[in-house]
């Protein structure tokens, strides 16, 4: 049986160190690509996706379920990303759109493809990486408590009551938040929808 995430924080709690693991495979994937979505590099998104879970595990004691453990998980990788941003802010942007994405299991968007042996159209996967690129390069241009909001809802697919607790923020704000990043979104990649129209 599956254990909840809850169950095996609960188990962390009372000192089965293999239910950190699991709970650390489950989620390691799903953060790094958050926090690395929120910061621009592979170095820093690792290092502060292994502070999350160091700071989950020594919270472990003081555990309480009160909240599901993703909104707890993604409050502290958030306030860590944001710090991060923050800190690094007049640093040169490190884009490197080469850099490999690991793939998670929900994450079609960003998965590596896969060569068959039948020539695969170069032209449209050409086209999907263009558009990947856009997109990504437009979130990034979001402020980052934006972007924040957009990863969490479009990437992680959490609902607004998770979103808000993790951004501390009502959710009326949380909307009019989120409702300004895609207006933003919107005007940015306007070019693409009319390209795409075209084709």
């Amino acid at each position: 049986m599956i254990r909840s995430d809850v169950q095996l924080m609960l188990d962390v709690k009372a000192g089965d160190q293999q239910s950190f693991e699991l709970l650390l495979q489950r989620y390691r994937t799903p953060l790094v690509n958050f926090l690395y979505r929120m910061v621009r590099s592979r170095e820093r998104a690792e290092d502060l996706a292994q502070e999350v879970f160091l700071r989950v595990y020594r919270a472990r004691e003081d555990y309480e379920p009160s909240a599901k453990f993703t909104t707890w998980l993604f409050r502290i990788a958030t306030n860590l990303a944001l710090n991060s941003v923050r800190d690094h802010r007049y640093e040169k942007l490190e884009i490197s759109m080469d850099a490999p994405i690991v793939a998670d299991a929900e994450d079609g968007e960003e998965r590596m493809m896969e060569v068959a042996d039948e020539h695969p159209d170069i032209e449209q996967h050409l086209v999907d990486e263009v558009r990947k690129k856009m997109i990504r390069h437009a979130i990034e241009k979001l402020p980052e408590k934006q972007r924040a909001a957009v990863l969490l809802h479009k990437y992680q697919e959490l609902d607004y009551a998770e979103i808000s607790k993790i951004l501390q923020c009502s959710e009326s704000a949380l909307k009019s938040l989120l409702f300004r990043a895609y207006e933003t979104l919107r005007v940015e990649l306007a070019p693409l929808v009319a390209q795409s129209v075209k084709h």
